[in-house]
């Protein structure tokens, strides 16, 4: 503060020419200097500083007073309570939108009399007249046909519960697309890429905003309940990460330091699993492996908290009934075996194939999207994929019902009691046996019939999906993955299945298949071909496993499980790299550094700015540019930012000062002080000279400048510079050589390098 102390001493030639503490008005911090600008990369080194600075502040003022420590207090804690409040906010809209989907789902096909606002389920469980072997029928369900004409059976009834369905789901998903694009364009598709974008340091406003909070919620409910190809677990981190932004706005501590505001939305993400899949410790995995960029150990204690609180909140409300987070909750009895590990690699195989396929059928669709006349009528495209949906899901009963209750009968063990066409087996008339330890029985035409609809149910699900994902409505890529390797894993059960009935003497099934024993279980099989199809979509290993082993809670079906991920992830990974929200990252091009090894042998030299051809560097000089020269800078440029030299000969470095920063700094200036004037000399010096009384007035700008921006010399390797900025969450690096400036490096100049390495086009990196 030695500028503010020359304030009172001021010497008769300051008096004269007013500089004293006009000249030093930003030793008071400016509102907005500090901020970003939409569509930007933040400053991770810059906004850890400035936190460092704030605690630092917070405990020297500690000391001073009960009310100054108990503030520090206060502080500390915040992160704790933000936490809470994300788990029960996140908890209870997940609880909201599973019991509206089970509603609205079932209100596609018929209503309660009895309450309207009762699902088929519910509706039979209140009801007195309802037996266990018809549990699915009760007088109080009816179905449209019925209420409306009194038939239950017959073509005239199919029909018209046939055209009901179809017209419900276009108008859930007309509804939806409308409300989207109305009112918040960016809750439509799963929002992971975006969250995995904007948590890497890039700013998105309004993408985590009340508004696409509320619509999102709404407009989920709707989409899955028209019976698309989509599921609601990714939008349900999308929808967590809006109440940890809503959150921080309340605490100063979060709202003006986006580097802790993306530690909070690391563990919304967490959250956000934690009620998806009722797995709270996949969920913390999740965000680590899946999404977060900068993971502190804080961070991942804080996730965990948050997860378990949202967690909690969901089985508080039972959503299902069933006193489990999810709907696919299974428990198996059988032991798995050594000889089972070879249909468990091949369904990693299979869902390896289908991830790459996925992807590239995805990426392509949503390509043509945007380059041609389909992206300018995003309802017609839903109310088109919705249609064509609706009437080729209604005749199989495995597509019709919601996709989450088609993966739970594929899930489940077939028990004593069950009435799926699944478990239509052949009984032996003398088989006396516990119930849950039923042994392998020959398949009955149940069974058979149901293989046939499970493969036309599988090739309608890899075709819908690739056309249905990225849609203006908010799709979610989980569910449907998992569907695909579901009904793949049952019919190869099945199939594994008959053949050790069958073929019990045969080499492989003679150690561990006797006659009468229960061998083989197929719903095993569907939750090891669900994970490998999750897996080769998104290439998550660890966090996959952890989040089925917890929807199935059991240990034992870790190994399976971990050899289908892996398997998957390799398969996979031959074809190409990038997962999905990765792929959308490209697509979409945004300043994502992904963990990827450079291995190219290139300088720092060869990617600066400004290259060979080009005009110089725009630079400020510390002491001889004036206000109109910067003015002009800022009005022919649209750089980010601007080096300061100690002069244009020397190109001696002196720091970085920030576009935004400046023109704040300016504006205020001209609005504060009478002197300023196009003519005055800014200084970015610690003391300004003596100025003679005709001289306009200077202004002084050094609180701005950044006084050790990060350099390197030309001859770095940018191996070594892409590192940097990997892990320094870098927004520019200034390259020098013996002190003096050559030119600078930007996120999107390393991101185009790459990208031009590796064959892609450059130009397709469209923001900084």
């Amino acid at each position: 503060m030695a500028e503010a102390e020359g304030i009172s001493s001021a010497t008769p030639t300051e008096e004269m020419n007013g500089a004293g503490n006009l000249m030093d008005f930003l030793d008071e911090p400016l509102p907005d200097v500090g901020t970003y600008e939409d569509f930007h990369t933040i400053d991770w080194l810059r906004e850890k500083s400035r936190d460092t600075d704030r605690h630092r502040k917070i405990t020297n003022r500690s000391k001073e007073s009960i009310w100054e420590f108990v503030k520090s207090l206060l502080d500390a804690w915040s992160g704790w309570v933000v936490m809470l409040l994300i788990g029960l906010l996140s908890g209870t809209l997940a609880g909201v939108i599973d019991l509206a989907v089970d509603w609205m789902t079932d209100l596609k096909e018929g209503v309660c009399l009895s309450a309207f606002w009762y699902s088929h389920e519910q509706c039979c469980w209140t009801s007195n007249e309802t037996t266990f072997a018809d549990r699915d029928k009760c007088p109080q369900w009816q179905k449209w046909a019925e209420l409306m004409t009194g038939h239950t059976e017959g073509a005239g009834a199919y029909v018209l519960n046939y055209f009901l369905y179809v017209l419900w789901a276009l108008f859930f998903s007309f509804l939806a697309v409308s409300l989207v694009r109305v009112f918040a364009p960016y809750a439509c598709g799963s929002g992971i890429p975006e969250i995995k974008t904007i948590l890497s340091g890039f700013i998105i406003r309004g993408y985590l905003g009340k508004w696409t909070l509320l619509i999102k919620t709404v407009t989920l409910v709707l989409a899955v309940s028209s019976g698309l190809s989509l599921g609601k677990e990714g939008p349900l981190v999308h929808v967590a990460c809006c109440c940890g932004n809503l959150f921080c706005s309340l605490f100063s501590k979060y709202s003006k330091n986006e580097g802790k505001r993306r530690e909070v939305l690391s563990a919304a993400a967490a959250a956000g699993v934690s009620v998806a899949f009722g797995a709270p410790i996949g969920g913390v995995l999740f965000s680590l492996e899946e999404v977060s960029y900068y993971f502190p150990l804080k961070t991942l204690w804080r996730s965990f908290f948050a997860a378990l609180v949202a967690a909690f909140t969901l089985r508080s409300i039972n959503p299902f009934g069933n006193n489990r987070l999810v709907l696919f909750y299974v428990e198996y009895h059988t032991p798995w075996y050594m000889a089972e590990l070879v249909p468990f690699i091949l369904l990693g195989v299979f869902g390896g194939l289908w991830g790459t396929l996925f992807i590239r059928g995805n990426i392509a669709w949503c390509r043509r999207r945007k380059t041609t006349q389909l992206g300018k009528y995003p309802v017609l495209e839903v109310i088109v994929v919705t249609g064509i949906t609706a009437i080729l899901a209604f005749p199989n009963p495995y597509t019709r019902r919601s996709t989450s209750e088609l993966i739970s009968e594929l899930f489940n063990d077939c028990g004593a009691l069950e009435s799926s066409q699944l478990c239509d087996y052949i009984n032996n008339p003398n088989m006396s046996r516990p119930e849950d330890d039923i042994p392998d029985r020959p398949a009955g035409p149940g069974v058979y019939m149901a293989l046939w609809q499970l493969a036309l149910a599988l090739i309608f699900k890899i075709v819908i999906t690739i056309f249905t994902f990225g849609m203006k409505i908010p799709s979610g890529l989980f569910i449907p993955s998992m569907a695909v390797g579901a009904i793949a894993g049952r019919i190869v059960g099945i199939a594994v299945e008959q053949m050790a009935y069958h073929h019990h003497d045969w080499i492989i099934f003679k150690n561990w298949c006797r006659p009468g024993a229960d061998c083989v279980t197929p719903g095993l099989y569907a939750m090891v071909g669900a994970a490998a199809c999750l897996g080769g979509v998104t290439r998550m290993t660890v966090s996959l496993v952890v989040i089925m082993f917890e929807l199935t809670g059991g240990l034992e079906y870790i190994v399976p499980l971990m050899a289908a991920a892996v398997t998957s992830k390799w398969v996979a990974d031959a074809f190409g790299k990038e997962g999905i929200y990765e792929a959308h990252i490209r697509l979409n091009g945004y300043p994502y550094l992904d963990q990827d090894e450079f291995t190219h042998r290139t300088l720092a030299t060869d990617v600066m700015r400004p290259r060979r051809n080009e005009p110089p560097l725009s630079v400020l000089t510390q002491d001889s540019t004036t206000v109109e020269d910067v003015e002009t800078l800022i009005k022919e440029t649209d750089y980010n930012g601007f080096p300061v030299v100690v002069s244009r000969e020397s190109e001696r470095l002196i720091g970085f000062v920030q576009r935004r920063d400046l023109i704040l700094a300016i504006k205020n200036a001209r609005q504060k002080q009478d002197g300023v004037v196009s003519n005055s000399v800014v200084y970015f010096t610690e003391d300004a000279p003596q100025l003679p009384a005709s001289n306009p007035q200077p202004l002084k700008l050094r609180r701005i400048l950044n006084l050790s921006p990060f350099t390197v010399t030309d001859h770095t390797p940018m191996e070594t510079v892409v590192d940097i900025f990997r892990k320094l969450g870098l927004r520019q690096c200034l390259v020098t050589r013996s002190g003096r400036l050559l030119g600078i490096i930007t996120k999107k100049d390393v991101l185009r390098h790459m990208a031009q390495m590796m064959n892609q086009d450059p130009e397709s990196i469209m923001f900084n």
